[in-house]
């Protein structure tokens, strides 16, 4: 018997199907010799402190660092974890061969070679690698198995990135915690959360000590043309002023003109962080939401594996395309253009040298359904329309550069024309994103006639007043270009590409830190911009080892854990930097001056104070979109006309209708039910078997069924 493991029930499901294993049994399906189960995700996790030693369960400053000789795992401690685990150990046991089917990506592979080892394996491990769960993809993968040492690598990375982050995390979050911390609360440092959150107080710090400056500027008009003159920014009125004096008794000349044409290359095919960036800036989703909606979109088989980071597919998909343009239903106007000749094969975007574990983010031969949400149709477009979009020519543009001169002042001005409109045909009848620098956009579009080098006449000279602008706030889009370039501020897509190596965190792993930021008070959301709080600020302040908060060090240290990954660097070796470090850290902090960090709660208590006599506010209530199914754990809920089920109710099957036992139950009610399990005492059920009329409505966790109590 050969046995698969998935890494949750939805996908263990599609891989049954196609293997005809269809007899349904405790935690697992079983038929035509194979038996196919599941984790959920994460079964296993490295032993915590007191698991090695009881006395490290209480923080000491004076037991740190903690360094286990050898580092071992255990099973997450919960009922259904445990009960999953026995199922797994049992047919790991009885069968002759395991397939390793986890997700294709390193966390993947960390996750099932620890269920593993931990179920003891000692039969022959093959890796099921697949980019996308249709039938055929599964099918090709399993005519492919690949011997589970070719991605041994892969699991040595995993391995040392979460030991990593173990020694560190622990280690540090004890000192910081116990040094400064007062007692109050954990001081949380993390090996990419620190320098994240370094890069956002950073940026805080710029914009607070920003001063702003007043400039004038001197334009004039000439022909319906605004020109601006080439020179520094007047800081007085005064010089304006005479500028403008000056201006109004010369004529103005054209000193050249110039016409270059060019091309606008065509945007790239999404990875992971590319399409959480565009979803945050035109949708505003966060970079977590986003990864639920795609992770959703792959399950359901409509786009391919999303955790990548890479914006290229390989030259072996070249011949699928077509037949995925042509599946593409709703999608037809724009693409029968691209089917009345050969599909282009650009090295922009088939580059075998490019591509990892896999390729970039596209579309599967399976159209989208119906009973998409909202969300889930919108992200789907995004990847859609650029899948398409890379296919088009490239837009075809015209650059018009005008000089000319008052007097001995220079001025010049430039106007740009889109002569072919090549790849933005597919986004033309989208809503223009709004410019930031309304007047210079407004220049830019002015359309510039035939200019004779030469020339003179008459113009409109004139004072434009300005002020100096601050830095922008991090968006969570910004901020993942941030991580993905370690803190380096760079447009073009190539270098952006060159970078990657050096980033901080994996796409995988960024929204989840920017996540924990949130939920640790050190950052707060201000319409679409990332704001560090006090205490954040504070703790940044307080970390002086540079090791800890750069950017730049901790880009290092991803790009050592991608050497592991292709068996240029060795796992140990990783580790053992790493125990140093800590190992410094700690007899810096340890022996080093302490002060206390005010806690964000600590500085509202003072607002309380004074808003305690005035009424209290209406709380808002969190959104059913951004409440986890309490089931599945992987999405989020959504809201209909009688029910509030799991957006992937198909295969979860979570819902709550609003009325239960005879009694219509509130939003604040409901919410009760799903995020603590229970509601406070309630009146007025009039439908309850048992003829009970009030009580507590619990939330069962072994088949999600609402009990009265």
């Amino acid at each position: 018997m050969k046995l698969c493991i998935a890494e949750k029930p939805s996908v263990a499901r599609d891989i049954a199907k196609v293997l005809g294993a269809t007899t349904s049994k405790q935690g697992y399906m079983e038929g035509n010799g194979y038996c196919v189960t599941w984790t959920f995700g994460h079964l296993c996790t490295l032993k915590e402190p007191h698991d090695y030693s009881p006395q490290f369960k209480s923080w000491n400053l004076f037991s740190l660092p903690i360094i286990p000789s050898s580092f071992g795992i255990k099973l997450i401690p919960n009922k259904g974890v445990e009960n999953q685990f026995k199922v797994i150990e049992r047919l790991v046991e009885e069968c002759d061969e395991v397939i390793n089917c986890g997700d294709a990506g390193q966390e993947g592979e960390l996750i099932q070679r620890w269920v593993l080892q931990k179920a003891k394996c000692n039969k022959p491990v093959q890796r099921l690698w697949i980019s996308s769960l249709t039938e055929d993809a599964i099918k090709e993968g399993f005519e492919n198995l690949k011997p589970a040492e070719d991605y041994k690598n892969l699991y040595l990375a995993g391995n040392a990135r979460a030991i990593g982050d173990w020694l560190l995390g622990i280690n540090a979050t004890r000192l910081f915690t116990k040094k400064f911390g007062g007692n109050k609360a954990v001081l949380s440092i993390g090996r990419v959360q620190t320098p994240t959150l370094a890069m956002l107080v950073q940026r805080q710090k710029e914009i607070d000590a920003f001063t702003t400056e007043e400039y004038w500027e001197l334009k004039t008009k000439y022909r319906d043309v605004i020109f601006n003159a080439a020179i520094d920014r007047l800081k007085t009125l005064e010089r304006a002023e005479k500028g403008l004096e000056y201006l109004k008794v010369n004529p103005f000349e054209i000193v050249s003109f110039e016409i270059k044409e060019g091309k606008e290359k065509n945007p790239r095919l999404f990875d992971l962080t590319g399409l959480q960036v565009e979803a945050n800036k035109k949708y505003g989703y966060s970079a977590e939401n986003t990864l639920n909606y795609v992770q959703s979109l792959y399950e359901k088989k409509h786009v391919t594996y999303p955790r990548v980071d890479t914006t290229y597919l390989s030259d072996s998909l070249y011949p699928k395309i077509e037949g995925i343009l042509k599946k593409m239903y709703p999608y037809q106007e724009l693409i029968a253009p691209l089917l009345e000749a050969p599909i282009p094969k650009s090295k922009a975007v088939f580059d075998d040298t490019k591509v990892t574990d896999h390729h970039a983010i596209i579309p599967t031969e399976i159209p989208p359904s119906q009973n998409l949400s909202r969300e889930e149709k919108l992200i789907y477009d995004l990847i859609a329309k650029r899948f398409i979009a890379v296919f088009y020519p490239e837009c075809k543009i015209s650059n018009t550069l005008v000089e000319g001169k008052v007097g001995t002042i220079p001025f010049k001005t430039s106007g740009r024309q889109i002569l072919e409109p090549g790849w933005r045909a597919v986004y033309a009848k989208e809503p223009k994103e709004e410019s930031t620098d309304k007047e210079k956009e407004k220049e830019e579009e002015q359309t510039i006639p035939e200019f004779i080098v030469g020339e003179t006449g008459p113009h409109d000279p004139m004072i434009h007043q300005g002020k100096t602008t601050p830095p922008k706030p991090y968006t969570e889009a910004t901020l993942l270009r941030a991580m993905e370039t370690a803190g380096k501020q760079v447009e073009d897509e190539e270098l952006r590409e060159m970078l990657k190596n050096n980033g901080i965190g994996r796409p995988s792993t960024r929204a989840n830190i920017i996540e924990t930021l949130f939920k640790r008070k050190y950052i707060e959301k201000k319409r679409k911009n990332l704001i560090a709080t006090q205490t954040g600020i504070q703790l940044i302040d307080t970390i002086e080892d540079e090791l800890l908060k750069s950017p730049e060090l901790t880009g290092e240290w991803e790009s050592k854990l991608r050497r592991i990954e292709k068996g240029e660097y060795e796992a140990n070796l990783f580790k053992e930097e790493l125990i140093q470090m800590v190992t410094e850290l700690t007899d810096k902090v340890v022996y080093g001056k302490g002060k206390v960090i005010t806690l964000q709660d600590e500085e509202k208590e003072e607002v309380k104070e004074k808003k305690k006599r005035e009424p209290a506010q209406k709380k808002e209530l969190q959104s059913w979109e951004e409440t986890k199914c309490p089931k599945c754990k992987e999405h989020n809920l959504i809201k209909g006309k009688t029910a509030v089920g799991c957006s992937d109710f198909k295969n979860c099957g979570f819902k709550i209708t609003f009325e239960i036992f005879g009694k219509k139950l509130s939003d604040k009610q409901l919410l009760d039910l799903v995020l603590k399990g229970k509601t406070s005492k309630l009146k007025g059920f009039s439908a309850h078997p048992e003829g009970l009329a009030e009580g507590s409505l619990s939330l069962l966790t072994d088949d999600f069924q609402v009990q009265l109590n």
